[in-house]
Formats: C-alpha cells, sequence, structure tokens
C-alpha cells in the first residue's frame, strides 16, 4: 500500500474547510439579508414609523399655524394623545423630545382632535379658504342652535359644529364648544346630511360626534407637545373623565309645547313663587353634592316635569333627586345643613331603603338612596305611623347631562322607561291628586319595620 503524502492530505483539508466556510458565509449573508430586508419592510408598512408621523406632524403643524394665524382658541382634546400625558410621561418629556420620533401626537390613531371655544372666535370663513390653500380638505357640519329654541321658538339659526380637515391620510377634528345658561360648555351630536361624503373620514373612530357632550369649563395651560405649541386641560383626568361621562340630552321643546298647548302651565303668583324658590334649591343642592363629590339625578317628579314639560311641575311642592347608595357619605346630612335646610326626616338604613328629607322655606327636597339589585335598582319608602315598608322598581339605566333650571344635571338616559316605570304608560296626563303609597306603576310592599328599631329608622323632625 503507498504511503500517503501528508502535505497533500494537509492541504486537501485546508482546501475542503474552506470551501465548506465560503458555503456558510454565503448562506449566512443571503439569510440575514432577506430578514433584514423582511424587517425594514415591516417598519415601512407599519402606521407609525418615521414616513407617517413626519406626515401627521405636518399635517397638526400646519394646522396648529393656521389656527395660531386666525386666532382660533384651541386646545387639545385627543383622548389618546391626552392619556399619554401622564405624570410619568411628562417627566420623561424631555427626553423624549430629544428622541426621533412622535411621542405624544403619534396615537396610533389617523386623527387628532382639538376643541374651539367658540364663544371667543368670530367665525372666519377665511380660515377655511386658507386651509384650503394649504392642502387640507374640508368638511363642515352644522346643526340647530339649541340655545336659541325655547317653548316659543322650536328652531334655531344653525351654527358650526365640527370642521374636520383631512391632509393625505390624516384628519383634524374641531369641536365647537359653546357656553350654555347653565355655566357650561356644549357641543352638538355630529350628523350627516344626505349629500355628504360618508367616506371623508372613519367616522366611527371620532372622539366627538355620537351624542351631544356637556363639560365643566378647563383650565388651560401652555406645553410644548412633539415640538409643538399646544395647550391642554391642567387637569388631564378630570377631562378625560368627563369625556367618558359627557352624553347630553336636550330637552324635548316640541313634545313640552305641544304638552303646554293641551295643559297651561299655572302662571299664577303662587307657582311663579315655587318655581324660583325650586330652582334657589336645586342650585344649592347641586352645589352641596358637588362640594361631596356625590352625584345625583333628577328622580320622581322632578325628572317627570323635565322630560315632559321641559320645566318643573308648579303643583308638585317638592324638588325630588336620586343617589345611589354607593355615593352615600356620613357627612351629608352636615353639609345640607350647613347649607341652611333643615332635616325634616330619615328614614331607613345604609342598608336598606335610606331616605332624607330637608326643608327650605316652605319647599322639601328629597333624597331617594337607589339600590342595585340584578338588572333591576330600586329605591325604598316608610310610612312613618305604621312602620310599613315600600319599595320602587326601575330598570337599569345610565347617567346623561340635561339642563332644567339653568343648570347642568344628570338625569337618566333612558329617561323614558325611566319615568313610564314610576308613573305607567299614563305619563304624560297631569294627575293632581298623588299617594305614593299606591300610585305609582313601580310600588311594592316590603314589609314592616321592627317596632323596637322605629327610634332608629323612623326619624320624624
Amino acid at each position: 500500500m503507498p504511503r500517503v503524502n501528508r502535505t497533500a492530505m494537509l492541504s486537501l483539508l485546508i482546501v475542503s474547510s474552506s470551501v465548506f466556510l465560503l458555503f456558510q458565509l454565503y448562506y449566512y449573508r443571503k439569510y440575514v439579508s432577506k430578514v433584514r430586508h423582511t424587517s425594514q419592510s415591516f417598519r415601512l408598512l407599519s402606521p407609525w414609523s418615521p414616513c407617517c408621523w413626519l406626515s401627521l406632524q405636518q399635517a397638526v403643524k400646519k394646522f396648529l399655524a393656521l389656527a395660531q394665524h386666525f386666532r382660533l382658541p384651541l386646545f387639545l382634546a385627543d383622548t389618546a394623545a391626552l392619556s399619554l400625558l401622564s405624570q410619568v410621561a411628562l417627566r420623561q418629556r424631555e427626553r423624549l423630545l430629544r428622541e426621533p420620533h412622535c411621542s405624544f401626537l403619534c396615537t396610533g390613531r389617523p386623527i387628532t382632535s382639538f376643541a374651539l371655544h367658540a364663544n371667543l372666535w368670530k367665525y372666519d370663513p377665511g380660515f377655511l379658504m386658507a386651509a384650503e390653500q394649504k392642502g387640507f380638505e374640508l368638511l363642515e357640519l352644522r346643526g340647530e342652535d339649541p340655545r336659541l329654541a325655547s317653548l316659543d321658538t322650536l328652531s334655531g339659526e344653525e351654527i358650526p359644529l365640527y370642521f374636520l380637515l383631512r391632509f393625505r391620510s390624516y384628519i383634524i377634528q374641531v369641536v365647537f364648544l359653546y357656553e350654555r345658561s347653565g355655566n357650561y360648555l356644549w357641543h352638538g351630536a355630529l350628523r350627516l346630511k344626505a349629500h355628504m361624503d360618508r367616506s371623508f373620514a372613519p367616522f366611527r373612530l371620532l372622539d366627538y360626534g355620537r351624542h351631544a357632550g356637556a363639560y365643566d369649563r378647563p383650565e388651560l395651560i401652555l406645553t410644548v407637545l412633539d415640538g409643538l405649541d399646544v395647550r391642554v386641560p391642567r387637569n388631564l383626568t378630570h377631562f378625560l373623565d368627563q369625556q367618558q361621562h359627557a352624553h347630553f340630552l336636550e330637552c324635548r321643546y316640541r313634545d313640552a309645547r305641544n304638552f303646554l298647548q293641551l295643559y297651561p302651565d299655572d302662571s299664577s303668583a303662587a307657582a311663579v313663587d315655587f318655581r324660583r324658590k325650586a330652582k334657589s334649591l336645586l342650585h344649592l343642592t347641586a352645589q352641596t353634592l358637588t362640594s361631596l363629590e356625590i352625584p345625583f339625578w333628577l328622580s320622581s317628579g322632578t325628572c317627570l316635569g323635565w322630560f315632559r314639560q321641559c320645566s318643573i311641575i308648579s303643583y308638585s311642592r317638592d324638588v325630588d333627586i336620586g343617589i345611589f347608595i354607593s355615593d352615600f357619605r356620613p357627612d351629608i346630612i352636615a353639609a345640607f345643613r350647613d347649607a341652611g335646610l333643615s332635616l325634616k326626616h330619615k328614614f331607613g338604613k345604609v342598608k336598606d331603603s335610606l331616605e332624607l328629607s330637608f326643608q327650605s322655606d316652605d319647599i322639601k327636597l328629597d333624597i331617594f338612596f337607589f339600590y342595585e339589585d340584578g338588572d333591576v335598582v330600586w329605591n325604598g319608602g316608610t310610612q312613618a305611623k305604621s312602620g310599613r315598608k315600600f319599595k320602587y322598581v326601575f330598570p337599569r339605566f345610565a347617567l346623561c347631562w340635561a339642563e332644567l333650571l339653568e343648570l347642568k344635571v344628570r338625569v337618566p338616559c333612558e329617561t323614558l322607561d325611566y319615568v313610564t316605570a314610576n308613573y305607567g304608560a299614563t305619563w304624560s296626563i297631569p294627575v293632581r291628586s298623588w299617594d305614593w303609597k299606591s300610585s305609582p306603576s313601580n310600588v311594592q310592599e316590603n314589609g314592616v319595620w321592627p317596632v323596637d328599631e322605629w327610634p332608629e329608622l323612623i326619624q320624624v323632625y
């Protein structure tokens, strides 16, 4: 057997290893290049890659420059952007601003919303013309001015409610906030006319417009977001909470007018005096409960008066409100006493059928506490002389804002269901003779308080 040349064998091994190594390097380079290309393509297709957020910033920058030139009293009202402005985000703002990306305005949505204080700006059509010249496409939405509507005038003139400005694929929504007589801000519902382009914007994604809304007037501060000067609400948490619970119900003026044509309102001196005192009492009630952070709504006859005739029922002789028992606070009695009201009676207990009644001059304020029970809620009633208990059952409801007697107040959103439960299908017919133990459609017997507990559970002053 011939001897193997060691040098030749070593050379063969070196050549084989080199070929294998070159093959590995070629394969690795080809594979990595493919992965990088795929990753880069994903980033470019991502909606908030640099090319996209630069377009959004360009749109917002153009818009804010126009707004400043035409002196639009704007503030940022975009819920997604404001949510990013947490305390942690604010502390990191300087670091984020140095990074090459959009930190606050690029929220992952193709919309940025601003609010305009309409009472502080005289409408200028030149703004819309200038916006078109800057490359924006425009859609202006108008609606009737509810501030001019009344029982005498059912239709007011139209006012601007929204501007929608489209720049490429991005939408700037401007919602007009109007001052109302109850010292709050209001915006209307966004409703497209038949001839309007329904593909102009992703309307389902808009922060504002599904329904009318009511807000406290926010205190604003000027800040810098993504290099742009923007005004924002000082109390972000409060504004965002209001935005989630802003649903506003307008008084049904047309139905109220028809009702009053059938049943004219009492214009006697006594009725006028009662309405004046009831208004004062309702305002005092709202002020007292707001200071305690206790939400309430119009209930019983007061709710019926708002829903049926856009006013208070002059022969009711009282003001009725509801409060969920979960919002009860032990200092509520002391707060009303400090406000100048006297406690007339206290029935029940926190766990069962609590009811408070206060006196102001010759008008009574009844506070009914509501208990949640499955798919219904109920409030209790007590007959002082017998200890008999009653309960009034309602379908569950959410709370909306409304206006009564120049005051922003809550009412059940499902007002018709609420009123019908309490007063039956004939709620639209006035009934002056009313027995609280038997007249309501939703009243039920609920037992009797134990006699030995009467001193604690039935207190009359």
